[in-house]
């Protein structure tokens, strides 16, 4: 690491005492990177973000007190300019689309943490959004099984606008609604009010399914999303 250079800074959130020491064992090996905080439930890893304000926070899905889902909302809330990784067991769409939707830029799978926990923290650190190709395609599967979802007739017919398109690209990426705001100088009300135009025009439910819906119709690309 040359001179100068920033460190990246990481907090740690999971209930068991060798998961954590494992995950820390990945990250120490990573020249440059320092974990400053652990925590053993969600409502801790909350409260150790805002004080800490890592660069990015690896939180495991199923904690005491706050789970991962309601420890990645707060962190947002709490601290915009950190970047959630969800840990989880889970293989399923409906539980990737809740910790999308929650603010996680990246979600790996327990089986897969040595192999891409790495990627994922790289990635979210850089505000790009990680999903493993077996995750990727655990959703993808799961729109295919949803195909006759009325709401893609909507989606069929509705055309966004320029600046929706605008909004669409941020918000795949992971983009909050306060760093929308200054990205395209607009207030945060406005940011909210397009988004919510956005999903009802649209049809949509989900940060996962407007992810979808800008790969398909090229909004955005693929690899923009899992590289």
């Amino acid at each position: 690491m040359s001179k100068g250079t920033k460190k990246l800074r990481i907090l740690l959130a999971d209930d068991h005492e060798l998961v954590r020491h494992g995950v820390r064992g990945l990250l120490d090996a990573r020249r440059g990177w320092t974990v400053v905080g652990e925590a053993t439930n969600g409502q801790e890893a909350v409260e150790k973000t805002s004080k800490l304000k890592p660069d990015v926070a690896i939180l495991d899905i199923s904690m005491p007190n706050l789970d991962g889902l309601q420890a990645t909302r707060q962190i947002r809330e709490a601290s915009p300019s950190t970047a959630v990784v969800v840990l989880s067991m889970h293989e399923s769409d409906q539980m990737v689309r809740r910790v999308l939707d929650a603010g996680a830029l990246g979600y790996v799978l327990k089986s897969d943490l040595a192999a891409q926990l790495v990627n994922a923290v790289k990635d979210a650190s850089a505000g790009k959004r990680f999903l493993t190709p077996r995750v990727s395609d655990i959703v993808l599967k799961g729109f295919l099984n949803n195909g006759n979802d009325p709401s893609k007739k909507a989606q069929s017919q509705a055309r966004p606008t320029p600046r929706e398109v605008e909004i669409i690209r941020l918000l795949a990426k992971g983009k909050a609604n306060k760093e929308i705001a200054a990205e395209l100088g607009i207030t945060v009300r406005t940011a909210e009010t397009h988004r919510a135009k956005i999903m009802l025009k649209l049809g949509l439910h989900s940060v996962a399914e407007l992810i979808h819906y800008a790969i398909r119709n090229k909004i955005i690309s693929e690899p923009s999303i899992l590289e």
